[in-house]
């Protein structure tokens, strides 16, 4: 398995706080790397270094063996990487069909407008948006902006995706279904970087996982054993939490 994005070595400082520390970390090509930590450990700002909405202090990004390190978000998304925000902010007076051909055009194949809304309209079909094509991004429920989210990133045809916590805010059921739904994302042969604080979700999909802690790596391994690292245990969580999720994930 060959490796598709390399962060090296990489800083990053706000005033006084230190928000990333020397992490390096890497995400294979067709695999799953869940990024988990608790809040304020740095993880959105791993995010940020990789698609250029901040430039790293120190350290490098490779992507498909390119640096991309300090490049704008723009330019990023060009390269092949996509992001679904943890906040959706679609375009509301826009349909939700208009909204992917928006990820479309602007992402790694540059396409023409009209291939755009072809793909566009694959993508929200495979999300399972295709009922509501035509209907404005802001009439849909929370479940369905977060579908569009990912439909629109998807829409940018990456070979990464980034998911901020693709979960956050969801029933039971579409929890069930989202995660059905990241599978088969993976399956078309997209790798996946993930922060997720449903732990039976990170469990379940990740193939790795990294842990942060006050900006710095804390563990990585298979799901498996970072839920039996002491260290873990006691700086993220302090009981039996993420064990649970790990004996209960499917």
């Amino acid at each position: 398995m060959s490796t598709l994005l390399e962060v090296i070595d990489v800083s990053k400082r706000f005033g006084g706080l230190q928000a990333v520390s020397r992490l390096s970390l890497t995400v294979n090509e067709g695999e799953i790397l869940g990024l988990i930590g608790p809040n304020g450990a740095g993880k959105s700002t791993v995010f940020n270094l990789i698609n250029g909405v901040y430039p790293p202090e120190s350290g490098r990004v490779v992507f498909a063996g390119v640096d991309i390190t300090g490049e704008p978000p723009h330019l990023v998304a060009r390269q092949g990487i996509a992001r679904a925000h943890q906040i959706v902010q679609p375009l509301g007076a826009l349909s939700v069909l208009d909204n992917c051909t928006v990820g479309a055009c602007f992402g790694r194949e540059n396409l023409a407008l009209g291939q755009a809304r072809e793909t566009a309209r694959e993508m929200a079909i495979m999300i399972g948006l295709g009922d509501r094509l035509d209907a404005l991004a802001s009439s849909l429920t929370t479940g369905g902006k977060k579908r569009l989210e990912l439909a629109r990133a998807l829409s940018a045809r990456p070979r990464l995706l980034l998911l901020d916590e693709v979960l956050a805010g969801l029933n039971p059921t579409e929890t069930e279904q989202m995660i059905t739904t990241v599978r088969e994302i993976r399956a078309s042969g997209i790798a996946i970087l993930m922060i997720e604080h449903v732990m039976r979700a990170v469990m379940s999909l990740s193939d790795r996982i990294v842990v942060l802690n006050l900006g710095a790596k804390l563990a990585e391994g298979t799901p498996q054993e970072v839920a039996e690292n002491p260290e873990v245990i006691t700086a993220y969580f302090g009981d039996s939490t993420l064990m649970q999720a790990a004996e209960t994930a499917p």
